[in-house]
């Protein structure tokens, strides 16, 4: 009984202590998504390879979305023309290079200070990295979606890049907002959701209007997002009182199956970026170094809930390609922290 009861005290404080951070992100996200102009970011990207991927991947820091909504958000730069190495810098990067994740690591890993710049280093290089592979493919058409290999440019006509006619590129942030049991497209908004139409104009509605949609999307993230919250950090408290601790430490002092469960862990638990490294902070006692860097490293990257979101905009070989290039890169930088740092 007092294992249940310590777990439940986990339960609660994970949880008190992450939703402020949940909160935040999601207003400033959609503060961003209703007032803010994006299209003139569209046309600064650069066209290089490595430069695009790099600085796909720090655009988080301009547009902090968490990994429910950095899908939508790169299937728009893909089809607004940007090059592929930025879309795939910003899907990768974006959910830990930004603010609110950078802020709510440092809280969680206070007494740890290297974690939180380890994180972002990381993701930015694994991030580039991956943008800059996949530019070497010319073409993307054969390794996307069809519905977003049919919208994209042509790979000469760089035009619709700086189109004033496109659709906004900071779509709502998940693929759950519409009605119970009624999952929104991840092509259309919450513009259209409002009865706007599907090429909106929003900087020039009245501020009223604006504010209204706001909250309304702010509400709608936070019944899906609070959701995935409480499940995750019932996870953790779950795990670390129903599983053994000589099992539990068994499996976390390896430098080696310490990454691989805590790569499977964050997978499975798809837990949002914003809280996660609260969920990684129950683990800190139990499991290397390492593998709390490549929890929260590899699960904002790929995880189990966002393939259905990413199968919205990739092939299915596309997605093994990334699934397994951020896994390898992510295991290898995780396997070297706990060589050279313990």
């Amino acid at each position: 009984m007092d294992r249940w009861h310590s777990g439940l005290t986990l339960f609660f404080s994970l949880l008190v202590e992450a939703f402020p951070f949940l909160l935040l992100g999601v207003i400033f996200s959609s503060v961003l998504l209703f007032f803010v102009d994006e299209r003139q970011l569209i046309r600064a990207i650069p066209r290089n390879p490595i430069l695009g991927a790099f600085a796909g991947s720090l655009i988080g820091f301009i547009f902090p979305v968490c990994e429910c909504g950095n899908v939508p958000v790169a299937r728009r730069l893909l089809v607004q023309g940007a090059p592929t190495s930025t879309a795939i810098g910003f899907l990768l990067a974006a959910p830990t290079v930004n603010p609110i994740v950078f802020w709510a690591t440092w809280t969680a890993f206070r007494d740890q200070p290297e974690m939180v710049f380890l994180r972002v280093g990381f993701s930015l290089a694994i991030a580039t990295i991956i943008g800059w592979v996949f530019s070497r493919q010319k073409d993307m058409r054969p390794l996307l979606n069809a519905s977003v290999a049919r919208a994209m440019p042509l790979p000469a006509d760089t035009t619709s890049a700086g189109s004033t006619e496109t659709p906004s590129l900071l779509q709502s942030g998940t693929f759950m907002l519409g009605q119970p049991g009624q999952p929104q497209r991840l092509d259309s908004s919450l513009w259209q959701a409002a009865g706007v139409g599907a090429t909106p104009t929003v900087l020039s509605k009245g501020v009223s209007e604006r504010f209204r949609l706001l909250v309304e999307n702010v509400i709608l993230e936070l019944r899906e997002l609070g959701g995935v919250l409480v499940i995750g950090t019932a996870i953790a408290a779950l795990v670390q009182v129903a599983i053994p601790r000589d099992v539990v430490l068994g499996l976390g002092q390896s430098p080696v199956t310490s990454i691989l469960v805590m790569m499977a862990l964050a997978w499975i638990v798809s837990i949002c970026s914003t809280v996660d490294s609260f969920f990684a902070l129950s683990f800190a006692s139990t499991f290397t170094t390492g593998s709390l860097l490549a929890f929260l490293v590899f699960g904002p990257m790929i995880d189990l809930k966002n393939i259905a979101l990413l199968t919205s905009v990739f092939r299915t070989r596309a997605i093994i390609y990334l699934f397994f290039l951020a896994g390898q890169l992510t295991f290898v930088g995780a396997f070297l922290v706990n060589l050279y740092l313990g």
